[in-house]
């Protein structure tokens, strides 16, 4: 079962909020409480409200729906931060030598979405899905199998053109130092030459 619940116009800029939101994203409801309570933003007061909103929406949820959801199990599925108003929210700031400095008032939404199920169920292939190793990763020696006739899925010929194409541009391009110590050596390796043609 999901629950959710937003705080908006909250001051602070969403940039400073998103780095308090990205810190509990997917952690347990407790654990995200005591991360924002401990936390030393600003941003953290107005996110730790939300998210014991959304403990009590998914309360009354539960209840309404007549099903017993333990709080203590609930994680936060999804955190995320939408910029607010900043029309008509333009304050000027003395400035020295008579000047004044332009200032802009930021708000930001903040939206959180609980969840009861385990992180694993709703049909999530990705996280049930045991990781690739690095090198399949890298379309490396150790990659996964390919599929019946040789042929390449279209996912793993994307990972392959991904990964190969920084390593193409990297051999492509030298820097000016390698260049400049290629063209030294083979100066020295025809001045050697030459030297040993002449005796």
């Amino acid at each position: 079962m999901d629950a959710r619940a937003s705080a908006k116009y909250l001051r602070g800029s969403p940039q400073k909020a998103r780095l308090v939101v990205d810190m509990i994203r997917g952690k347990n409801v407790n654990q995200a409480l005591a991360i924002l309570r401990y936390s030393n933003k600003r941003a953290a007061l107005g996110i730790e409200k939300c998210v014991k909103s959304a403990i009590a929406n998914a309360n009354e949820a539960a209840e309404k729906a007549n099903i017993s959801v333990d709080p203590d199990e609930l994680w936060l599925k999804a955190a995320y931060v939408d910029d607010g108003p900043t029309k008509h929210r333009r304050r000027v700031r003395p400035a020295p030598q008579g000047r004044a400095f332009r200032q802009q008032r930021h708000f930001c939404h903040v939206t959180i979405l609980l969840s009861s199920d385990q992180p694993g169920e709703n049909g999530n292939k990705e996280a049930a899905a045991p990781a690739a190793s690095k090198k399949a990763k890298r379309g490396g020696a150790a990659a996964a199998p390919r599929q019946k006739g040789g042929k390449k899925s279209s996912a793993e010929a994307a990972a392959t053109e991904v990964s190969e194409a920084p390593a193409k541009k990297a051999a492509s391009k030298k820097s000016g130092a390698k260049k400049a110590a290629s063209k030294l050596g083979s100066a020295l390796k025809r001045k050697k030459k030459t030297e040993k043609d002449e005796e």
